[in-house]
């Protein structure tokens, strides 16, 4: 798949999270084959962006491959200018969010909320491809509610204005991660629209990855939630992809050791103190499977001190493979 001058490796995207899909989790998921790992969203006010939060967000030049930055806001000329920001930081793509179901994102009518608002969607849309010569992309919804699924129109617009891909999640906001996610509307703006189209939503193996796109005819299809505390599910479904078969499921001593890399370059990124805090919700998500009770990580997430983190991961790890 192509966005602008960019020729994507393969067809698998790594969606972008907020409060997960920072620089440390993008580059282990870029390493295990996805072949574009899209940031957690950035707000377009800029009274904001000097903060420490944002300052972590915008090292965009450390990024091994293509930059794709996410964008949420409301007001155009924000919009527009937090664009030129992020391409002036070393931003290869900027990424339009009108996906994010959250309250407090929907309340600034940011996010999914902006459905509601075709004429909106446009301004904005025209404002940020205006304003920088990198490609600009949409992540959306299938619209606000199951009475106002206006993805199709949101699609057209979307082409009309300059938008070089859309990636569409398979649920309404009104739904939020309720229920199933349904791939109908997606073939839908597939066949109704010539720029690249990436399904998005419950894609959590590498079965369902080939399900979807058959299916919808998509030219890719992006993996969220199900890469938390699984980044390897990148390397099962490219592979799956190219060739038909399954790999094994990665071996104890391997998840230790992507988990002890993950954990150690959180508190490299945000600093020891807060990185053990960050730490605590991705070692749960790659525990879930391994500690159903939740005994250690309960123990885990009492822990303050980063290298004592260390050392407690990799006595649970020696502990599990003895079992």
């Amino acid at each position: 798949m192509q966005i602008g001058p960019y020729q994507l490796a393969n067809k698998v995207i790594c969606a972008p999270m907020a409060g997960v899909t920072d620089h440390t989790f993008r580059e282990l998921c870029r390493r295990f084959g996805a072949a574009l790992a899209v940031s957690e969203m950035m707000s377009s006010n800029p009274l904001v962006w000097q903060s420490e939060k944002s300052q972590l967000r915008m090292g965009h030049r450390l990024e091994s491959g293509i930059c794709s930055i996410q964008i949420a806001g409301a007001d155009p000329e924000q919009m527009a200018e937090a664009a030129r920001y992020n391409v002036d930081n070393g931003a290869d793509i900027i990424d339009i969010n009108m996906g994010c179901p959250a309250k407090k994102v929907n309340k600034k009518l940011a996010g999914s909320a902006l459905l509601q608002y075709p004429d909106l969607v446009q301004s904005i849309v025209r404002a940020v491809v205006d304003a920088v010569t990198v490609p600009v992309t949409l992540k959306i919804r299938t619209g606000w509610d199951q009475d106002n699924k206006n993805g199709l129109q949101i699609a057209q617009i979307a082409q009309d204005n300059g938008i070089q891909a859309l990636a569409v999640h398979g649920r309404t906001r009104a739904c939020m991660y309720k229920g199933e996610a349904e791939y109908d509307t997606i073939r839908s703006i597939k066949n109704a629209v010539s720029i690249p189209v990436i399904a998005n939503g419950d894609i959590n193996s590498p079965e369902k990855a080939q399900f979807v796109l058959d299916y919808t005819g998509a030219d890719a299809i992006m993996i969220g939630r199900a890469a938390q505390g699984r980044p390897w599910i990148f390397r099962e479904v490219v592979h799956y992809l190219a060739t038909g078969e399954k790999l094994d499921a990665p071996s104890i001593a391997e998840v230790r050791q992507i988990m002890l890399e993950h954990v150690q370059g959180l508190h490299q990124l945000y600093g020891e103190h807060a990185g053990s805090r960050i730490a605590r919700k991705h070692v749960g998500w790659y525990l879930a499977e391994h500690d159903k009770l939740g005994v250690f990580r309960s123990e885990f997430n009492g822990i303050e001190q980063a290298q004592t983190q260390l050392i407690a991961l990799n006595d649970y790890f020696h502990k599990l493979a003895a079992t």
